[in-house]
């Protein structure tokens, strides 16, 4: 008997990561396509961000939320990472939640013993495992840099739990966004594509619970009750089924555990 041929999959990353994520899964033997859900632009208001990097070292640490959170941080002035930096800016430690983010940072200059990340092997790579790490850094005063995203109208955009936490332990946490997170706009193959998608056995990879409500915005109509999901965390998990998803799996979030969920499947 012949075997099943691995399921053909979407990765709705955004547009870099989601081109180069489906590059090295399709290396792999894995007929794998981008189609990013998530749209990154720069941040337009650059005045509060200009401040803190000139002020990055009065934060006992800086909490980069992602990837692009540090190309967007460092984009427009290279030459403030903090290894070029004098040394009370390279005091300040990065907080990363997980091995993209910190890549992003070593990329940057920031030196390595200076990165508090959970461990390779932790579970997820999200905020909880974060504060797992740097929670005893933590004491009242302690001052902490959120660098995230924020949506279409400048409102932060992803989880505050971090926040919460910090707060509660009495750190003076502040936040500044580097980029924007905005709904794609998807052209007529794409949604040709998508909604194919939704019932031709195809597989979503989603590593974001914004990347299915933007999905569903752009694809109202469609039933995904026949679709199947490939997700990354147990929240995005419940927000596959939440929009209907038939069959939702769960995996870590690396690329590794990614691609022998696929095979698995086989």
């Amino acid at each position: 008997m012949s075997a099943v041929p691995l399921p053909r999959v979407l990765v709705t990353r955004p547009a870099p990561e989601a081109a180069r994520w489906a590059a090295e899964l399709s290396a792999r033997g894995i007929a794998a396509e981008p189609l990013a859900l998530i749209d990154i632009v720069p941040e337009p208001m650059q005045g509060e961000l200009a401040e803190a990097r000139l002020r990055l070292g009065e934060w006992h640490a800086a909490m980069f939320v992602s990837g692009n959170a540090v190309s967007g941080f460092f984009q427009q002035n290279e030459a403030l990472a903090p290894i070029h930096q004098a040394q009370a800016a390279i005091e300040t430690r990065a907080w990363s939640p997980g091995p993209g983010t910190t890549a992003a940072l070593l990329a940057a200059g920031w030196p390595a013993k200076r990165i508090d990340a959970p461990a390779d092997d932790a579970p997820q790579f999200d905020s909880e495992s974060l504060w797992a790490r740097v929670a005893t850094q933590v004491q009242p005063g302690t001052r902490v840099l959120i660098v995230r995203g924020a949506g279409i109208d400048g409102v932060a955009a992803g989880r505050d739990w971090l926040v919460a936490q910090l707060t509660a332990a009495g750190a003076r946490v502040d936040q500044v966004a580097a980029y924007r997170r905005l709904a794609p706009t998807l052209d007529v193959a794409q949604r040709t594509r998508a909604t194919a998608a939704a019932a031709d056995g195809t597989l979503w990879l989603f590593s974001s619970s914004e990347a299915i409500i933007n999905l569903r915005q752009c694809l109202p109509d469609v039933d995904w009750r026949a679709a199947r999901a490939l997700v990354t965390h147990p929240r995005i998990g419940d927000a596959a089924r939440a929009a209907g998803f038939g069959a939702v799996h769960d995996t870590r979030p690396t690329l590794d555990a990614v691609a022998a969920s696929i095979e698995s499947m086989q």
